[in-house]
């Protein structure tokens, strides 16, 4: 008799499949010198590489990573400054399931930028303050350093909104010096982070059912 390693074969498969990790869709600056770029965590577009929050970029791009996908609100409720549902300060309940990203503009010297960011999912709520960014770091979860926490989140002046019309793009309009302007936005449940395409999976089975007819005649 031959028998095969089910498990095995299952995890290559599984290693083979095209998982979507980016829940951030696009950006764009409308106003300002810079561009939109998306990172990926342990970017070396930093200096020291891999840190956010005292002037580690020097630029006048509008920037946005992924942290932790799909994970849950834990503990306690989360306090939030603006909450889509209304518009303004509340908090999301414990175990309401979220995809966090942190946006930010950090410019060598002052200036002024507007522009988007796009996610996947619907935008549940934005954290713009610094004690409430401090109190939701846990959902980050991806090896970032994040540098001199008193003075993350935006100051008088600064904009940031979900757009009418559109619940999954952030609006920004903020001016930023030292250390710059930072938000995390919580989206809802994503689709992209963690589900393979219906036909990828389709073919995963149809290729598990193959060898284990296999066996059976081998038997």
């Amino acid at each position: 008799m031959r028998y095969l390693n089910f498990t095995a074969i299952l995890v290559t498969l599984l290693a083979m499949l095209p998982i979507a990790n980016a829940t951030v869709i696009n950006g764009s600056v409308t106003s300002g010198t810079g561009t939109f770029v998306e990172l990926s965590p342990g970017f070396t577009a930093s200096n020291p590489d891999n840190t956010v929050g005292d002037n580690t970029f020097q630029n006048t791009n509008l920037y946005a990573f992924n942290e932790d996908q799909n994970t849950s609100v834990l503990g306690t409720s989360l306090n939030v400054d603006i909450l889509a549902s209304t518009g303004t300060f509340g908090t999301l309940a414990i175990g309401t399931v979220v995809a966090s990203h942190y946006v930010f503009f950090d410019p060598a010297l002052g200036a002024r930028q507007a522009g988007w960011v796009d996610f996947d999912s619907d935008i549940l709520a934005i954290i713009t303050s610094s004690n409430n960014l401090g109190a939701s770091d846990y959902l980050a979860n991806t090896g970032v350093t994040y540098l001199n926490p008193g003075f993350r989140g935006l100051e008088a002046g600064d904009f940031v909104g979900i757009a009418g019309g559109n619940s999954k793009r952030l609006n920004v309009n903020w001016f930023a010096s030292t250390p710059g302007d930072y938000v995390r936005v919580l989206t809802a449940y994503s689709p992209g982070a963690t589900v393979p395409e219906p036909g990828t999976l389709a073919l995963l089975c149809l290729g598990l059912a193959s060898i284990g007819c296999r066996r059976k005649k081998q038997v």
